[in-house]
């Protein structure tokens, strides 16, 4: 898949079909609309392409810092890749940008710069300066610009909309089986592992601590969760415990990842976990002992969950 930082950085003149949107999640109703733009992309030979936004307008326009997404840019990348989209377009979303006028991010940037043949769009979608522009008003564009728009029906973008809401609200409330589901994949995290404080070795279960350097990631709630990730082309599964270890009075939120048969040096290197089931809320032992008790019993449950 091509990654272009920036429309002033795109050089293709190969026409394209695109859909717009910031798309956080690509959850099963995000994916019927790439599925449409790709079936659009064979029909109409033309080039699949997603634009997308970053930061999040909302952290720009509102300054929202406590807003957080379900993917971070990287993450988004991977599964829109995973889906064949062949072009994902990440434009910086700045104060600049919001202020242009609805002909010229249409005339200027969509038909000038990338060259776009066909627009596929939902319903309420709505464009330019105080985002005063419509798809009726896309439409007359296209009738002088000569592109077509193709109008995803409200029940769509209510999917897409209601779906964003749950997945939020499941993680939230440590739901993973709920999220996943409308994800239509496994809830992921990505980050650096770090060191910790070694008490996970000291009890025998060694664990991966796992830095997220966007602030702006969903964390989904403290507990202990079954987990998986990928190393050489090998799917190897551990526990994660999201939390502030209370048996040992931390202060700090930790993601500590235990994998199971596995040993392999991972200090300094950017790993994906996906998150498979929750076992159960963070607890505050009244011993090391009986916290070291309570990981034997979650690693049995996990592998049991695993073997099903």
């Amino acid at each position: 898949m091509n990654i272009v930082q920036s429309i002033s950085k795109y050089d293709n003149t190969t026409p394209i079909v695109i859909t717009i949107g910031t798309f956080d999640g690509v959850h099963i109703g995000h994916q019927k609309i790439i599925n449409r733009l790709i079936n659009n992309a064979k029909e109409l030979d033309l080039l699949p392409t997603v634009l997308t936004f970053f930061p999040h307008p909302r952290m720009v326009l509102q300054k929202d810092a406590d807003i957080k997404l379900l993917n971070t840019i990287e993450e988004r990348g991977v599964i829109l890749k995973k889906l064949g989209l062949q072009q994902l377009i990440i434009h910086p979303f700045t104060v600049e940008f919001s202020r242009l006028s609805a002909t010229e991010f249409v005339r200027d940037l969509l038909v000038n710069k990338l060259n776009t043949k066909k627009i596929i769009i939902g319903y309420d979608h709505r464009f330019g300066r105080n985002r005063n522009a419509n798809i009726n008003d896309l439409i007359a564009f296209g009738s002088t610009l000569n592109f077509n728009v193709e109008e995803i029906p409200a029940q769509e973008i209510n999917e897409v909309s209601v779906s964003s809401t749950k997945i939020r609200r499941a993680l939230d409330e440590g739901d993973i089986n709920t999220a996943n589901k409308y994800l239509g994949y496994n809830y992921m995290i990505s980050g650096t592992v770090t060191k910790g404080k070694e008490l996970g070795r000291q009890l025998g279960f060694p664990t991966a601590n796992i830095h997220i350097k966007e602030e702006y990631k969903l964390i989904p709630k403290n507990g202990a969760y079954v987990v998986q990730s990928v190393f050489n082309s090998t799917t190897v599964f551990g526990m994660m415990n999201i939390g502030f270890n209370p048996t040992v009075q931390g202060t700090t939120q930790t993601i500590e990842v235990h994998f199971f048969d596995f040993n392999e040096d991972l200090y300094g290197k950017k790993i994906q976990i996906d998150i498979l089931e929750r076992l159960r809320d963070e607890q505050k032992f009244d011993s090391v002992e009986d916290l070291k008790e309570q990981l034997h019993i979650d690693k049995q449950t996990a592998l049991n969950l695993i073997a099903k």
